[in-house]
């Protein structure tokens, strides 16, 4: 595995980074709690040190299979970045979705990120983590009812105590970003990109860059698209959001596929799959400091973590770059 320093810090992620939403069995279907354990173990094992959570993925479940997965582990060998910002159980803030909790209960998720909210929700991701520090505390995304230096007061208070050892956003613009950074030191912004979803080019990658900020790239396969795996007509379980998303109509699923297939002698010259050389690409992108990527089980762990063994060459990125879809 490789290790990225984050600019400015002394926090060292994985460049493949292990990622715990589907973990939590919200908005992905049913993932078995004991396979997600082995998931993020065999991701550990494999190099993967750092995970990547929320406690609105499945409302608290996915945080509370982290920490049990991680229990017993040397605390200073893997590194925690967790989220707050997404309420499930207030009305504070500004509506942000409805769905469904693990119950089958209708919930509303509102972003609020007032000051004695985050004390809050870091006390309750502690323990649900099973830890007394965070390594990266990320606002999951922006809240327009709250002003930027409110929040960023409110976790620079969380760093002075030790209980968070730096802060990140998520989801932020560059307007957003420099706001934030007039408050606190911003390490990160945790954010959308994928072959077939760049736009971070534009303005994000360049304004990290040019102020030596880490991006984490989250969804590098699309959820799923980038794989090769899916077809036209593929029926999803009940309560995978990818059912009613753009990106998995049957044209997109068609058009994707297209393009991955004059990859895919490329990586079977490099005998791996298309998902590890679709992530090894991303991580090799201008300003993509870690990738995310999670996993429904041990196997899918110990393939993805694989991905970092695939070199490539100026030219084979060059090629890639030609056939995937204009940014």
């Amino acid at each position: 595995m490789q290790y990225r320093t984050l600019a400015g810090t002394r926090l060292k992620l994985s460049a493949l980074t292990f990622g715990a939403w589907a973990a939590g069995s919200w908005m992905w279907g049913t993932v078995e709690r004991s396979d997600a354990m082995d998931a993020i173990r065999a991701a550990y094992e494999n190099g993967m040190t750092s995970i990547d959570t929320a406690p609105v993925y499945g409302q608290g479940n996915s945080e509370e299979i982290v920490g049990a997965a991680i229990k017993g582990l040397p605390r200073d060998k893997f590194q925690i970045l967790t989220k707050f910002g997404l309420r499930w159980d207030s009305d504070k803030g500004q509506l942000f979705s409805q769905s469904k909790s693990l119950s089958g209960v209708n919930i509303n998720i509102h972003t609020y990120a007032g000051r004695e909210s985050i004390i809050r929700e870091c006390e309750d991701s502690l323990k649900r983590l099973n830890t007394d520090y965070i390594d990266l505390y990320q606002i999951h995304w922006p809240d327009p009812t709250t002003p930027i230096d409110e929040t960023f007061e409110a976790v620079s208070q969380l760093i002075k105590q030790g209980k968070v050892r730096y802060a990140g956003v998520s989801n932020y613009s560059a307007e957003q970003m420099a706001q934030a950074e007039k408050t606190a030191f911003i390490a990160s912004n945790q954010i959308p990109y994928s072959m077939v979803n760049r736009a971070i080019e534009n303005e994000t990658i360049p304004y990290c860059m040019a102020n030596n900020k880490a991006i984490l790239a989250y969804s590098p396969l699309e959820r799923g698209l980038l794989t090769g795996k899916l077809r036209p007509g593929h029926k999803f379980a009940e309560g995978d959001h990818r059912s009613a998303n753009s990106f998995f109509t049957d044209e997109s699923i068609a058009g994707a596929n297209a393009f991955l297939e004059k990859l895919r002698p490329l990586a079977q010259s490099k005998n791996a799959t298309l998902s590890q050389l679709v992530l090894r690409w991303t991580i090799e992108q201008p300003g993509i400091t870690v990738a995310l990527v999670g996993a429904r089980n041990a196997k899918q762990s110990i393939e993805n973590a694989a991905a970092i063994q695939i070199e490539l060459t100026a030219e084979e990125i060059s090629f890639i770059n030609s056939v995937i879809p204009p940014a």
